[in-house]
């Protein structure tokens, strides 16, 4: 092993168990949350390690790095969870339900349809992969996690004018990738 792999294990193994205990309590003890949490809050104190100053220790800086993981990880959970308190509002309207029980069926559950949908599915996957990885992240952020703007530039630590920038660059890179990977808009590869 080397010795920054041998520094990185020490590192780990010092701050995981105490940023992980931080943690526990302020997520209800959700073990997995937790952990997720903590691992990228350790990978993020890494990447900005360059960033410390020494004003606290180095424990009070990653729990604050932790905090920011955690308020992002908590603004996730109530997205969700008002999506949900609307769709099952809908589901109890009765003007909404009369609506969409008048909705044909489709064929989205046929095999066919089926097939094709995990096929175009992989092929954006594979189209992601592609991609430099802070062009993927940029757009999993913010098509996946449907992030605005400015919580994306607070989780990447940048200015919401760049995060515009890269956007845009990722977005165009995607398409590019995508033109040889996706199918055309007639339906064939």
């Amino acid at each position: 092993m080397s010795r920054d792999g041998a520094a990185f294990n020490e590192f780990f193994a010092d701050y995981f168990p105490r940023l992980f205990r931080f943690t526990l309590r302020r997520v209800n003890d959700d073990q997995e949350a937790a952990r997720d949490i903590v691992q990228a809050a350790l990978t993020r104190g890494v990447r900005r390690l360059e960033t410390y100053r020494g004003e606290a220790s180095l424990f009070t800086w990653l729990c604050q790095i932790t905090r920011r993981e955690l308020s992002d990880h908590l603004s996730r959970l109530r997205r969700e969870q008002t999506y949900v308190h609307r769709l099952v509002e809908l589901e109890d309207d009765p003007h909404s339900r009369g609506i969409l029980e008048s909705i044909p069926a489709d064929a989205a559950g046929e095999p066919d349809a089926v097939a094709h949908r995990d096929d175009l599915a992989a092929r954006v996957h594979a189209a992601l992969d592609y991609l430099p990885s802070h062009y993927a992240q940029v757009l999993e952020l913010k098509y996946l996690e449907d992030l605005s703007m400015e919580a994306i530039a607070t989780r990447l630590g940048v200015s919401v004018i760049a995060v515009q920038s890269l956007l845009a660059r990722a977005r165009q890179a995607f398409r590019d990738v995508g033109s040889t990977l996706l199918p055309s808009p007639g339906g064939a590869p």
